[in-house]
């Protein structure tokens, strides 16, 4: 089947933009024709998302990738280190096969950290073993974000060897070094780490530049670094990518990369630039087959009708139109539900926490950041216990590990806004254990044995209401319609902001409050966990 488009084809390799007509042949670009032509759109290459955890769209690869493509996105670099948390080496196959089944370009990478740290009860390990397993696999294009920097900086046996193997195949690594700078980031840097998505200063991402990194926006539902970097990519287009590490699907229907497209465009970048880190920079990067509009590529491209507001038209794959005026016309599959879900329900008792001392350390969150602080405050005790104190903004948080009984770990966070109900998810990063917070004991409890009743899932509760997004795929994904659950995740969202929350993306924060990785007080399911010291810690000061 032959099929041609017309319009202003935009050369980013090349940089320049001419008025052509590009002709398909199974899947490829068989020419491109300089000649006057009468529309007036613009034909570039797709978006590429450099750096995803499909499972934070809680939306298996099939269905995000429908979702995906009426935004412009045609593939993605995926960290799969969320369901290899829980199921492991499986949990990464899972993932390959499920994406199979589209025409979407998935690039997977092997989980170089599961369990994140020795400091949270993971449901799986993907040792040396596994992971040389699994760069031998042509589908695995890249060793994933290497979290683990206090091991690459201190030589730590097991990551150096994974390490090694990723060079051994011809792989590269990706990085995860939030703050490290100086001798720190120029011993991680000469591991062999190629690149960094968790930079939340322009200082810190240009001195990485400047050592031979080369630095991702971020921008996703939880952590939104775009504002802090984006100058840069006046200087260093060459070296940068986008992305959007973790987006649920309630904003996955929104918008995707094209949306960091557009504000780099508005913020006065040249489109090409932006173009380059877009599209062009992920394909060289990772060596991806993924085309950019050059004779005999595969025919993946856009049409837009223009490139400031950068409406999508057509997103087309392998010379397939697989969306057009925001409809997409990948056709949803039957996904199979894997899980590793394995704990009883829990009592308000379990969660008491007995005063100790008045003064505790306290997590604080700051909306649109992954890093929080620790705050050393008072907290009234009511009957020798603590409890939520609303008018101090301070609401109990509880971890339970849920792949084995065992009693759950108690903090207190700061910064939610909740006057009433709770919250809870099973999607915690890393390992994924059930996290929740709320004003009552009772609420709390609700929402988290909601979850364990229906393995796993995001859910709220308040006495009179109680709601649940089910995530049967390993606590993590649902099988449904992107779209529903993107509705009825949505649902959720906005009644925990009608009971008082603040956050933009309130489920996303609290996910990320057990990541121990990222500095500075975090709450695993083992307890208090102080990410600069990276030791656990008390809770009561004395």
């Amino acid at each position: 089947m032959t099929v041609s488009i017309e319009g202003n084809i935009v050369d980013v390799l090349n940089q320049v933009i001419y008025k052509g007509i590009i002709t398909v042949e199974g899947g490829i670009i068989k020419s491109i024709l300089k000649q006057e032509v009468t529309s007036t759109n613009y034909i570039l290459p797709g978006f590429i998302d450099s750096h995803v955890h499909i499972e934070s769209s809680m939306l298996v690869p099939s269905e995000f990738a429908r979702l995906a493509v009426t935004h412009g996105t045609v593939g993605t670099i995926s960290d799969p280190h969320e369901i290899g948390n829980v199921l492991g080496i499986d949990g990464v196959k899972y993932m390959l096969d499920n994406g199979k089944k589209t025409p979407f370009k998935f690039y997977f990478g092997a989980p170089s950290c599961v369990p994140a740290t020795t400091f949270e009860t993971a449901g799986a390990v993907i040792g040396v073993k596994e992971i040389d397993e699994l760069l031998q696999m042509p589908e695995i294009v890249y060793l994933a974000e290497m979290m683990n920097f206090p091991g690459v900086l201190h030589q730590d046996e097991v990551v150096m060897k994974k390490i090694q193997l990723a060079h051994q195949y011809k792989k590269v690594v990706d990085g995860h070094a939030p703050g490290l700078r100086g001798e720190d980031a120029k011993k991680y840097i000469s591991a062999g780490i190629t690149t960094d998505h968790e930079c939340f200063t322009a200082e810190e991402a240009l001195e990485k530049l400047q050592l031979g990194m080369k630095i991702l926006i971020r921008e996703g539902s939880a952590a939104k670094n775009f504002e802090a970097l984006i100058d840069l990519m006046h200087d260093h287009y060459p070296n940068m990518m986008l992305c959007s590490d973790d987006k649920h699907p309630n904003d996955l229907v929104v918008g995707h990369i094209d949306q960091l497209v557009k504000r780099a465009i508005k913020k006065g970048i040249p489109a090409m630039h932006v173009f380059q880190a877009a599209c062009v920079n992920p394909v060289k990067h990772y060596g991806m087959k993924v085309g950019l509009l050059q004779i005999n590529d595969p025919a993946d491209f856009i049409v837009a009708d223009n490139l400031s507001d950068l409406t999508i038209l057509e997103t087309y794959i392998n010379g397939e139109l697989v969306a057009k005026n925001g409809k997409s016309f990948i056709p949803s599959v039957k996904a199979d539900i894997v899980n590793n879900f394995n704990c009883n329900k829990i009592s308000e008792k379990d969660i008491k926490v007995v005063t100790d001392s008045n003064k505790i350390r306290v997590i604080t969150v700051e909306d649109g950041q992954l890093i929080t602080k620790q705050l050393l405050t008072e907290i009234t005790p009511v009957n020798d216990q603590l409890c939520s104190d609303t008018s101090k903004d301070i609401l109990k948080l509880v971890v339970v590990n849920r792949y084995n009984d065992a009693p759950p770990a108690v903090a207190f966070v700061k910064n939610f806004g909740l006057k009433e109900g709770a919250m809870a998810s099973s999607v915690a990063h890393d390992s994924h254990n059930i996290i929740a917070t709320g004003v009552s004991d009772a609420d709390i409890v609700a929402a988290i044995n909601l979850l364990i009743d229906h393995k796993g899932g995001v859910s709220a509760a308040n006495g009179v209401f109680t709601g649940i997004l089910p995530l049967p795929v390993a606590g993590l994904m649902s099988t449904e319609d992107g779209y529903i659950v993107a509705e009825k995740y949505e649902l959720l969202d906005k009644k925990i902001k009608t009971w008082g929350c603040t956050l933009q993306s309130p489920y996303m924060t609290l996910s990320f409050l057990a990541l121990l990785v990222i500095p500075e007080l975090k709450l695993s399911d083992k307890g208090l966990f102080d990410g600069n010291e990276f030791k656990f810690t008390s809770l009561f000061v004395k």
